[in-house]
This record gives C-alpha cells, sequence and structure tokens, in this order.
C-alpha cells in the first residue's frame, strides 16, 4: 500500500504540492494535458527545474488568459462535474473548494452561496486542487498524511485587504492539524487553497513508514537561508496490521425531531465526510422517548460536523471527546463475478490473516443481473478475492 507524506517545513501551496507531485513520479504531460480536461481554454503549463536554498525542486506555473477575477461555488462546481476524473476525486475537489466557501461566509458573516472566491476561484487555484487530488489518484497512493506545517509570519496583502498570517480562512481550515509559527520574515507560507488540500487529504501525523522516493517542488519566494519547498514522500506503510489513530466523537441527544428528519441529518453527515454515524433509542427527561446521533469524526472536520447537527437538527449543544480508534488496515480488491465486477474490502488481522466483505450496492447489481442469491454471489467474490 503506497502512502503519500507532505512535508511542509516551509508551508504548503497548490503550486508547490503540483511540483512535487512530478518530483516523485507524476508524468508531466499528464499535468500539460489538465487544463483541457477541465474545459480551461488556452492555459499553458509550465514545469521546469529550479534551486531553492540549494536543493533542486520542481517548478509549476501556469499561463492564464484574461480570466473572471474568482468565482462562486456553484461556478467551481460546475468545472469540477464536467470533468472526466475520478468521482473519487471530484468529491475531494468539491470538498475542498466547499469548506473554503463555508470558513470565508462565517468569517464575513454572509452565506456560502454569496461567497465569492477572489484568490481561490481563480484558475490556477482550481488546476491547483483538481490536479494535487487528481495527481495522488493517478499515482495510486491509498492514503495521505502530513507532517508539522510551518505558517509563517507578519501580514499579507488579499482582496480583503491586509490580513494576519496566517490569514483568517487558513487557520480555520487548518484546524486539528499540527502547525508552528515562523520562520521569522518568512511573510505567509499556508496559502488557502495549501491549507484545503490538507484538510481533505491528511490523516493526520505520519505512521511509521518504509520511504520510497521523495521530491520537492519549489514556492515562488526565495530565501537566502533556507529552502522555500514542500517535500512529498511516498513510501509503504509499515507492516502493522492495525492503525491507531486519534479521533473525535461528537453526540447529542434529542427528543422532539422526527425520525425522517434524523435520517436526513445523519445522511447529511456521512456525505460531509464523517467516519461513522449511529442512532441509538434513548429515554429522557420526564419519561421522554428520544434518539442520540453520535459522529466520528478525524479532528479537522469535527467543527464542520457540529456545524451541520446545529443546522440539520433540533440540539441545542453537542459533547465533543477526542478517542484513539484501532483499526484493521484494509485495502480493496475489484473481482470479476460472473462476468460483472464486484469491489471486495480485505482487512488484515492482527494474526495475519485476513478477512473480507464484498460491497453490498455490487452484489444488488449482480444478484438482479444474473438471478443468482445475495448469498451466493457473496461467496463467489469472496472466494475470487482469496485467489487473487
Amino acid at each position: 500500500m503506497t502512502i503519500a507524506i507532505l512535508d511542509p517545513f516551509s508551508g504548503i501551496s497548490g503550486d508547490m504540492t503540483l511540483g512535487a507531485l512530478v518530483g516523485v513520479g507524476l508524468d508531466a504531460a499528464w499535468l500539460r494535458a489538465l487544463p483541457d480536461r477541465l474545459g480551461l481554454d488556452g492555459v499553458e503549463v509550465r514545469i521546469g527545474p529550479v534551486q531553492r536554498g540549494q536543493i533542486a525542486c520542481t517548478k509549476v506555473d501556469f499561463d492564464i488568459p484574461p480570466q473572471p477575477h474568482g468565482r462562486h461555488l456553484k461556478h467551481i462546481r460546475e468545472l469540477i462535474h464536467r470533468a472526466d476524473a475520478p468521482g473519487s476525486v471530484k468529491e475531494k475537489a468539491d470538498l475542498a473548494f466547499t469548506s473554503i466557501a463555508e470558513v470565508e461566509a462565517e468569517i464575513h458573516g454572509t452565506t456560502v452561496d454569496r461567497v465569492h472566491l477572489h484568490e481561490v476561484g481563480a484558475v490556477d487555484a482550481i488546476l491547483d486542487v483538481m490536479g494535487s487530488i487528481w495527481g495522488l489518484s493517478e499515482l495510486e497512493v491509498s492514503r495521505v498524511y502530513c507532517g508539522v506545517i510551518a505558517l509563517g509570519d507578519g501580514s499579507v496583502k488579499t482582496a480583503h485587504g491586509l490580513l494576519p498570517v496566517p490569514a483568517p480562512a487558513t487557520l480555520r481550515l487548518l484546524e486539528g492539524q499540527v502547525v508552528r509559527p515562523g520562520p521569522e520574515g518568512a511573510g505567509e507560507l499556508v496559502t488557502p487553497t495549501g491549507a484545503a488540500l490538507v484538510r481533505v487529504l491528511s490523516e493526520g501525523p505520519p505512521p511509521m513508514h518504509v520511504p520510497l522516493r521523495s521530491g520537492f517542488g519549489a514556492g515562488t519566494k526565495e530565501f537566502s537561508d533556507r529552502p522555500n519547498a514542500l517535500r512529498i514522500v511516498l513510501a509503504d506503510a509499515a507492516e502493522s496490521p492495525v492503525d491507531a489513530e486519534p479521533l473525535e466523537w461528537l453526540a447529542t441527544d434529542l427528543d422532539d425531531m422526527s425520525a425522517e428528519h434524523v435520517a436526513s441529518a445523519t445522511e447529511r453527515l456521512r456525505e460531509l465526510g464523517a467516519l461513522d454515524v449511529t442512532t441509538t433509542a434513548v429515554q429522557m427527561k420526564k419519561g421522554r422517548m428520544g434518539v442520540r446521533i453520535e459522529v466520528l469524526t478525524k479532528a479537522a472536520l469535527a467543527r464542520r460536523l457540529e456545524d451541520e447537527l446545529f443546522a440539520t437538527t433540533t440540539t441545542l449543544g453537542v459533547r465533543r471527546t477526542t478517542v484513539v480508534r484501532r483499526a484493521l488496515r484494509r485495502e480493496q480488491k475489484t473481482v470479476d463475478v460472473l462476468g460483472h465486477t464486484v469491489r471486495v474490502k480485505v482487512a488484515t488481522l492482527p494474526d495475519g490473516g485476513q478477512r473480507g466483505k464484498p460491497e453490498y450496492e455490487d452484489v444488488q447489481v449482480v444478484s438482479r443481473a444474473t438471478g443468482r442469491s445475495m448469498g451466493d454471489v457473496t461467496s463467489l467474490a469472496l472466494a475470487a478475492a482469496e485467489q487473487e
């Protein structure tokens, strides 16, 4: 299983991420063709070697014809969903821009639909986000982790005037990440685009791993005493069947909400990236029957999911606890069953054995198409997965 580790010792931005991905093996020709695949006419991609602090890096730049100054979220979503990218890439890109729009709306006291994304809605930012997420998919990276993020210092000029570093939206997007200020005199090192990429991609601090190769993506600034670059490391995850990771547990109890509305709220929480959402019947004060909604999530999404609970349920308060989850390491296999494709999730047990489970939706499709029972299709899928 190949993992990617972001090493933002000098911050992170979209163009730095793209450069580092080329440095670890992403096909430069693929990246040059990206604007056409997104329907962005007239954009040229320049990729070349540069030096940053005596380290050889890859620099990515876009030559862009005159464009609107930024876009609304709905226009960015149209661009994303017109692309021929894999569904998982579109989902993460959509989540990245939605996260930016949501924090901007909250900071400026408006709604997501009214937010005009200035710098982040520009063509280069769209290419940065789509290119980075899609590029990781092209490199067959299964999971992404992030080290300590250097924020920089001082202030930065934006469409909203002079703002402190990190800018308010950037800091909000980095909630739940491990960061440090400085170095002194660095200015802005983390852009909103870079912060959004970390938010949607990173699963936490890097685990034990075996490095395979690394590459550096150059930032625009040049410092005399240090390299301004992002390092990406491709690695094999260390051989341990069980991963332990810190997560956030959210819970709220309700006694004045219909079952249909509870179901709608829980489905929305899953769509926003919750790792698990469960409901349990509870007895509340005065003998009233109620329901408890419990949500398991990564720390970076906890604030967003809390806000969603307040917005879509009748709750007046959400409990939040940090927990540690031990989870079996798993991979997905794709097998042929009676002429149809079935995805099988295979987990490795602590004793080295394996346990598989076919995806319910795939089994259902095969069952209906062939007339075989769900049990038969499940058995055939598991047998095929064992033979791979």
